[in-house]
């Protein structure tokens, strides 16, 4: 498969992949569908198992929504693919921020964040000032935002509050625009084919969570730590690890790696994904709320779009600069 896939040209790679994928995803869209109408009963097994299709519907729509977004970047070119991962980074930190309370002293620091954060984050993407788009959040923002909290005159859970922001700006915008990112790096006899690099980075965290999620349905054991998720474990855990990494060293043909290197690429991606969104669960317990969107309903008005993307924000950054430091570019 590695050799068939290396030897297409980028427009084979193309076709081929959308008739994998997408027919891939359909299926699973009629699967998840048809278990949904079933009768389940009203017993509290039946509830959870609600729940869950409930959670791996969602992981689904997020792998049409990102295999979306990359047919959009490779069609339409990268400037159109950065734009979309910008609003999702907005509508993600939108929600995240309308669940972390705030006060009037912190409006200084949310219209930076909104208003001038975000999109420099990504023009220092889509320019390809890479080292300077590395630190501009970690390093310059981390320094400029507190203080334009303090000039407000608010000293009130001072540290509490620019923690939540700097968290929440962190995932969901430096994390985030990770992703678009890998469209604009120069990977050695890769010409053309970066969008690639993104889908690979996309379905084999997917694939990684709908694992770990299915296998801990069928195990149960003993969740590691039940006061954050009830569903984490390490079997489950090393399940959905294994499977989405043999996934990346079956796509090595697609990337700019030969078959050891991806999966130890997608291994690398996978773990950071999993773990991030092991994260994210501790800090919606912290909030006192099941999910960002509530049954099937955004408590924020972006649809529980953390919920979908929490697993990549973690995921890319990681990826990104592994990717970078490999090719040393």
């Amino acid at each position: 498969m590695y050799y068939y896939l290396k030897n297409m040209t980028p427009t084979q790679q193309v076709g081929a992949l959308f008739v994998i994928v997408f027919g891939l995803l359909l299926l699973a869209s009629v699967a998840s569908f048809l278990f949904s109408v079933r009768d389940h009963g009203d017993d509290p097994l039946a509830e959870r198992r609600r729940i869950e299709l409930k959670s791996v519907d969602a992981i689904i729509r997020t792998s049409w929504l990102m295999v979306f977004v990359f047919w959009v970047g490779w069609v339409t070119g990268d400037w159109v693919a950065l734009t979309l991962f910008a609003f999702v980074s907005f509508f993600a930190l939108r929600e995240f921020l309308t669940l972390s309370p705030t006060r009037l002293g912190d409006h200084r620091s949310l219209v930076l964040a909104f208003f001038f954060v975000l999109p420099m984050q990504y023009w220092l993407v889509g320019s390809g000032h890479f080292d300077m788009f590395a630190v501009f959040i970690p390093v310059y923002v981390f320094l400029a935002l507190p203080l334009a909290s303090a000039l407000a005159n608010d000293p009130l859970r001072f540290l509490e509050r620019n923690a939540k922001l700097q968290w929440g700006i962190m995932v969901c915008i430096y994390g985030m625009s990770h992703v678009p990112a890998l469209l604009l790096l120069k990977f050695p006899d890769y010409d053309n084919r970066n969008a690639f690099m993104v889908f690979f980075l996309v379905i084999v965290v997917q694939v990684c969570m709908v694992t770990q999620h299915i296998a801990s349905r069928k195990l149960q054991r003993p969740p590691v730590a039940p006061a954050i998720s009830q569903s984490f474990n390490w079997p489950s855990w090393g399940i959905g690890i294994a499977v989405g990494s043999l996934l990346g060293g079956l796509l090595a043909g697609i990337t700019p790696w030969v078959p050891g290197t991806a999966f130890a690429a997608a291994f690398i991606a996978c773990v950071a994904g999993s773990l991030g969104h092991f994260v994210m669960k501790a800090l919606k317990r912290d909030r006192g709320i099941p999910s960002w969107g509530t049954q099937g309903q955004s408590v924020t008005g972006a649809g529980g779009l953390l919920d979908r993307v929490d697993a990549l924000c973690f995921a890319a950054p990681v990826f990104f600069h592994s990717a970078r430091w490999y090719f040393e570019i």
